[in-house]
């Protein structure tokens, strides 16, 4: 294996870990899988903090489909509403609620104190990308 795609895959693998460890704690203290913390941020930061369901899937890399479930499942616990597009009554927003916004705040501290944990410790993960080619 060449040094490029050693360092590629070791970066694959610690991403991987950084995420699993992420999703991890944000469900175990806020009931929040990642991409549905991903879709909460998404919204916060959107005008008027809502987007179309197929311009949020775009964000999150994810299809329609999955995108559907997961807004459901935002929705049961009220942490997002749907919205009729008035331009457009075929276009569905996704919408960030009070409360969504009230545990996006909280867990977002879970999310940054467990990335930077995971970070330090992996501080040397990442120099294998920075050596020149061969």
């Amino acid at each position: 294996m060449s040094h490029l795609n050693q360092a590629w895959f070791q970066l694959v693998q610690d991403v991987a870990a950084v995420e699993a460890e992420l999703a991890k704690a944000l469900q175990t203290r806020h009931g929040l899988g990642l991409s549905e913390f991903r879709a909460l941020q998404a919204l916060a930061v959107a005008k008027n903090s809502e987007l179309r369901m197929q311009d949020l899937a775009s964000h999150l890399k994810l299809n329609q489909s999955s995108v559907s479930r997961m807004v459901e499942r935002l929705e049961r616990t009220k942490l997002t509403v749907r919205d009729v597009c008035a331009d457009d009554k075929r276009g569905v927003y996704t919408v960030l609620t009070d409360a969504g916004r009230t545990v996006l705040a909280q867990s977002e501290v879970t999310y940054r104190t467990t990335l930077e944990a995971q970070l330090a410790e992996r501080s040397g993960a990442f120099t294998g990308l920075l050596q020149p080619l061969p």
